[in-house]
Parts: C-alpha cells; structure tokens; sequence
C-alpha cells in the first residue's frame, strides 16, 4: 500500500477531539452572560462557525507536536525533608541534579525558589491550591546554571504565589530567618536568603517583582541583585505580572553574586518577550575589581529614609556605612526624588489588575506574548484555582477582589494610568543618573520583625505587608536593577540592608559599588 493511500485512510479514521465543540445551550448561557441579544438562527450560525475552530485545533493539536525548553541532566524526584533536616523551613522540596564537570559554578550548592521549574521536580508556589503540579521541562536558568557544573540540591520554599514580601505565608510554614528563627525571613524569596545565610547552600535564584529577592537579603544578610529587566531571562518561571518580572541571583558575597549573574545573564532566542537581544554580558567578576571608588558620585535619596514606617536606628547604620566610601574616593551627598514616595501606589495600580489576570485567566503564563508558555502549568493552575479558590491566601484574596472591583466599575482607568505614570517615575530617577553614577538607602525600613502568632487576624495579616516594600517597588516598576548588600547590625542583634541603585545595564558599576562596601 503506497504512503499516500496509507495517510489517507488514517485520516478518516476517528480521532476524538481535544477541544469539543459547544452546544448551543452553553452559546446561550455565555451570549446572556455577555449581555448579547441572539435569535436562534444565529446562534445556530455561530455555533457551526465556532466547531469549525474547534476541529480545526483539535488537528493541530493531533499532529503537531508541541516545543518545549530541554532537559539535559539526570535526576530523580528527590522528596519533601523532615522538620529535623529543615529547621528553618527554608525547603519545600530536596533534590540532587549534577551538572557538568567543571565550569564557573563547580562545586557551588545552589537551590530555586520554587516557582522555577525544575522537570520531574514537584512544584508547590507556596500555596495549597496550587499543589500537585510536576513540571516536564528545565527552566533556561537550571540549564545554564548545570551547564556551568552547578549543584542543584533543592526548591527553596517561597511566599504563597509570590503575593507578599514577608516569610509567613508559604502553606508549608512560615521561613525562619537564619539570624534569629523567631523572626521573619523576608518574601517571597525568602527560602533562598535564609538556605545561604545559614550555609546550607552557596547560591540561589529568587525572583523579584517587588523586592523579593532585595527585602530577604536585607534582612538575612546576605547579598540579593534585582537585575535589569530583561537582562536574565525568566522562561520557564511562573510569572507575576510581565513588566515587572525579574529573576535575581542570591548568595553570601558580592563576588559570587557577580558570578552567578554571568552565567544566568543573556538573551534566550526570542524565549523570553522581556528581553532585548541586542545585550552585551561583560565578566562582571573581573570589571568589578576596584581599590578605589575615585570620581564615582553616589546620591543618598532622602525619600528613601522617610517612610512613616522607619526605624531610625536603620537609618543611621545605612547612611554610616555609606558615607565611609568618602573614604576610598567617592562622593556622597543627599539627593531628592519626591516622586519615589508614590512609587509604591503606582506599583499597585499597574499590577493588581494585571497580576491578577496573569494568575487566574492565564494560570501564570502571561498573554499576548511571544514565546514559551508552559501549557501543563497553566492548565494545571487554572483548574486548581477554580475548584480550590478558597486556599489562596488573605494578599492573594484581597488582590483578586480589589481587581474585580476595578474591573467592574473603573474599568480600563487605574491600570492604563499606572502603566503611563510609571514612565514619568522612571523619567525621574534617570534624571537623577545624570548627575550620579549610584543611589543609596534603606532596603527596607526596619529590621526582619518576629513572626506572627497562629491567632494571627486577616486585618493583622494583611497589614504586616503594606511597609516592607517601600523602597524596592519603585526599580521593579522602571527596572533599573538594584542591589541588597549587608550594611550592619541592629542594636536588636539582626541585619541591616543597604540598597544600591544605577543606570539601565549598569550592574558593573553596581558590582564595583558593592564589592569595595563589602571590603570596607
């Protein structure tokens, strides 16, 4: 039997369909949930044109197979670890992936947060909703990250899908911080930053959309680097909102931080919509070697030491700490941007809408965007958080209200805005790029607090995460990157972070910057 006859009677035979096509029934009930007026026979029409689509996938959907990122190294699942091996509960699950032999990151333990996907790796997102879900691919960071001889040994427990800056409300328990375990450890990154100041790992990758790689380094002491939007590509990575979207790298010292930066840096093919393939990825480890800070003028922004929420002792120790640079050549003065203060407000209004839909109509793949889309997860989400909608948590609660509460009687108003007064914000702190070459304050406004009680109440829950953002929100929004380094101690015993900020693909002068602070 030739091919040709052979392909034509395989196609006649019956094949069922992926997507069904509707009833008119359900037509009708969506037409009236529209507010659409149909008669019969066009309803009828549009029935028989929308099979067609339908059919039409299905095909596709049969014969076409679907790319995906690769796997290239072995593993096993691994599995969840006992509380006597997790003491700070900074894991959600233990695993042990070797990658290549040698490379930059031979010998270096390094753990995900875990809505990075690792394939045959199980995926929590801090939430119960959201449990069940193994991804089948390797985010593009666990490639480069094994390329480069990395030991991927774990998922580092992560705030409850991403939706807070504080370490409490991952379903798995609260994250304890390494300093003090009664005290918080900072979100929604805050597995990674206690895992490396407790030693258990060298490095970690966090993500970032409003300071959750920055406020967990501030307060666990360690360093934490919000990238430049767009320079380490996020495929593979449940998103948040697109535009504000950063994956940032976490460790114990400036240099492997640098480190850890060029391997994950660099275009992804077209993978990733928020990059720009036109990025040159310098040896930021070799370029950040500097004795002296010569001519380098650093502006301390006065707004970043004013919140109503600011404890002056952490004031004193950062402006300290960055003053002494005077010391190897730089010059620090204060600068003011009144603007930053509304920074957190803008943020608010150009994601809760966004956010929202990102997660519950796109199951955390984000639309109208050219490149990978995980279809397994997104389909997994959006049905876990269609038959489990109240095992979200109070920020996850209150964000999907707030957003269809807009949605219904300001609709098309606070996100459009945002979205054009973000650029005004960023036109400000690039104002302030031209007269110096970093700015300086606070990460957060106060040190890590205690962790709450299990009789905490929604309105304590919910207003434990309005302060702890202030500073770190505004650079997600213009995506200026941003470091968190160690600054001191508080009188209490914890860390104080410090925040340096540059120009757009500037992380050189941000690595100089904080190497020589390191060493002073």
């Amino acid at each position: 039997m030739s091919s040709g006859i052979e392909e034509d009677l395989l196609d006649s035979l019956y094949h069922e369909l992926s997507i069904r096509p509707p009833t008119r029934d359900v037509l009708k009930r969506i037409a009236e949930k529209h507010g659409l007026s149909l008669d019969e026979r066009d309803l009828e029409v549009y029935r028989r044109n929308i099979a067609e689509t339908c059919v039409a996938i299905s095909e596709v959907d049969a014969t076409l197979p679907e790319p995906t990122l690769p796997t290239l190294y072995p593993r096993t699942p691994g599995y969840r670890p006992n509380p006597e091996e997790n003491k700070l509960n900074g894991w959600y699950w233990r695993t042990d992936i070797k990658g290549a032999e040698g490379g930059k990151l031979s010998g270096r333990k390094v753990a995900l947060k875990d809505i990075i996907a690792v394939a045959g790796v199980p995926m929590n997102l801090g939430c119960a909703a959201t449990e069940g879900y193994t991804p089948e691919y390797d985010a593009t960071v666990v490639t480069r990250i094994l390329n480069e001889g990395g030991h991927i040994i774990g998922k580092a427990t992560c705030g409850s899908l991403c939706d807070s800056g504080t370490g409490f409300t991952s379903v798995k328990g609260p994250v304890k911080n390494a300093h003090n375990p009664l005290h918080d450890a900072g979100g929604s990154s805050g597995g990674c930053a206690t895992l490396i100041a407790s030693g258990e790992v060298d490095l970690a990758v966090g993500s970032d959309q409003g300071g959750s790689v920055r406020m967990p380094a501030g307060w666990c002491g360690i360093v934490g680097l919000k990238p430049t939007y767009g320079l380490i590509p996020y495929t593979g990575t449940v998103a948040f909102e697109s535009s504000v979207d950063h994956l940032g790298p976490m460790a114990r010292n400036v240099y492997d931080c640098a480190l850890l930066t060029e391997v994950l840096a660099g275009y992804d093919n077209g993978l990733d919509p928020r990059q720009r393939p036109d990025v040159n990825i310098p040896e930021y480890t070799k370029e950040m070697q500097v004795d002296s800070l010569h001519g380098l003028r650093i502006g301390l922004l006065k707004e970043g030491f004013a919140h109503g929420s600011s404890d002056q002792r952490v004031n004193e120790i950062v402006r300290a700490a960055v003053l002494k640079l005077r010391e190897v050549g730089a010059d620090v003065e204060d600068v003011s941007i009144p603007l930053h203060t509304k920074a957190p407000t803008l943020f608010m209004m150009v994601c809760i809408e966004d956010s929202a839909d990102t997660l519950f109509r796109t199951g955390g793949a984000g639309s109208g965007l050219y490149g990978f889309h995980s279809t397994s997860l997104s389909s997994f989400v959006l049905k876990s958080l269609r038959s489990r909608i109240n095992d979200i948590s109070h920020a996850t609660k209150s964000k999907l209200l707030l957003r269809e509460y807009l949605s219904e009687f300001y609709p098309g108003v606070v996100h459009n805005k945002g979205q054009n007064m973000r650029r005004l914000l960023a036109e400000k702190y690039d104002e302030a790029f031209a007269n110096y070459d970093v700015l300086a304050m606070p990460t957060l406004p106060f040190t890590a607090p205690k962790l709450p009680s299990k009789n905490i109440t929604t309105e304590e829950y919910l207003d434990r995460l309005k302060a702890v953002s202030l500073n770190t929100r505004p650079f997600n929004l213009t995506g200026h990157p941003a470091i968190s380094i160690n600054a001191g101690y508080h009188d209490n015993g914890l860390p104080v972070g410090v925040m340096f900020v540059a120009k757009h693909f500037d992380e050189v002068t941000i690595f100089k910057v904080a190497n020589v602070f390191e060493k002073n």
